[in-house]
């Protein structure tokens, strides 16, 4: 595809991804083809945002889930024109974090708590908020009359243009333990949802997590997968690998995330037939002489054996990766001389996706 100097996109025939651009390029045919515009990490922050037929969001809504910061937010996403509005929670987003009474016991905790954030240390203030209030803001009427969907841990179907499309989503705010926040589990285990080291018999009465994400054209988590765009200022990969290890089951057209700022892009995933990894990729400003460190103590062998229900395709689908943090943070915002959110280095990613019918008639 022919790009103005500076944008940079990536084509195969049925999926286009604008990563960089002044002005988008149109849709190849809205008739056929529809225009996903991605965003994650906003933080109570508002910038423009490409028009297009769907908008997902991958967490992180708020600084810490005060309703205030909910409100503001949630009055800029329902002002935005696509039709179709899908969210999910990140681990900033306390006060969403209802389940086990998990707010109820910890939000003292971040009545004055000191976080490094890019560099920063900032003191938060934060009294228990009230989520009988908040979640109307989520689900309430005006909420839906924009077309904005909260998906926790669920799957949706979705009528992107009302021409018949069907398009199915799977969105989950988990992710594994990072500076003890909110929808955090352990990293040693991402099939089942465990918040701490518990023995064999309690690690098996704890309610599936990632063994449940069902197949759907698009995959939200809040979270990067191992290897995928999960590279951190300090070298550390803090992706999920029982994530990355389900994916080529999945095969999502699009699996959205964020959290890691700093490794905001997008790469296009072509699967092999058989294929059982999933890729790894980071953003280019890694560099040659960049390593990761993983520590190999949080990758214990599992040998409790789990069935997958699903079959591995012939091969030929395409996964669209995309880490949409749109903070911008680290060596990328260096680079790109880059200190606002959503602007250049930290656009939101726009996915246009061929319509399945087209692609088995072509």
């Amino acid at each position: 595809m022919t790009t103005p100097e500076g944008a940079v996109t990536l084509e195969e025939p049925d999926v286009h991804v604008h990563i960089e651009y002044d002005q988008l390029p149109p849709v190849p045919d809205p008739e056929t083809w529809t225009r996903f515009v991605c965003i994650s990490d906003t933080h109570h922050h508002k910038f423009p945002v490409p028009h297009g037929d769907v908008l997902l969001h991958s967490g992180d809504l708020t600084n810490t889930g005060k309703y205030t910061e909910f409100k503001d937010t949630m009055d800029w996403l329902c002002s935005l024109p696509h039709k179709v509005k899908i969210i999910i929670a990140g681990n900033h987003d306390l006060s969403l974090h209802q389940q086990d009474g998990w707010y109820d016991e910890n939000y003292a905790d971040w009545g004055a708590k000191e976080v490094d954030i890019s560099d920063i240390v900032r003191l938060h203030i934060h009294g228990q908020q009230d989520y009988s209030l908040i979640e109307p803001l989520l689900i309430g009427e005006k909420a839906r009359e924009a077309g904005l969907v909260y998906v926790c841990d669920e799957r949706v179907e979705f009528d992107a243009k009302g021409n018949g499309q069907t398009w199915s989503l799977y969105g989950s705010p988990w992710s594994p333990e990072f500076c003890d926040w909110a929808f955090n589990y352990d990293r040693r285990d991402g099939k089942r949802k465990i918040h701490f080291l518990l023995d064999v018999s309690e690690m098996l009465t704890k309610p599936e997590l990632i063994s449940q994400f069902p197949k759907t054209d698009i995959l939200l988590t809040h979270g990067p997968p191992l290897h995928i765009f999960d590279s951190t200022s300090r070298h550390s990969l803090a992706g999920c690998r029982d994530l990355a290890n389900r994916l080529p089951y999945l095969r999502p057209r699009i699996h959205l995330f964020g959290h890691i700022h700093e490794g905001h892009g997008a790469y296009i995933h072509t699967w092999k037939p058989g294929e059982t990894t999933a890729p790894k990729v980071q953003t280019i400003e890694t560099g040659p002489d960049w390593e990761p460190h993983i520590d190999a103590d949080y990758y214990p062998t599992d040998k409790t054996q789990y069935p997958e229900p699903l079959q591995l395709s012939e091969g030929g689908d395409r996964t669209a990766f995309v880490n949409g943090a749109n903070w911008p943070m680290g060596d990328r915002a260096r680079l790109h001389r880059s200190h606002q959110f959503g602007g250049p280095g930290f656009r939101p990613i726009v996915v246009d996706l061929k319509d399945r019918a087209e692609i088995r008639g072509s």
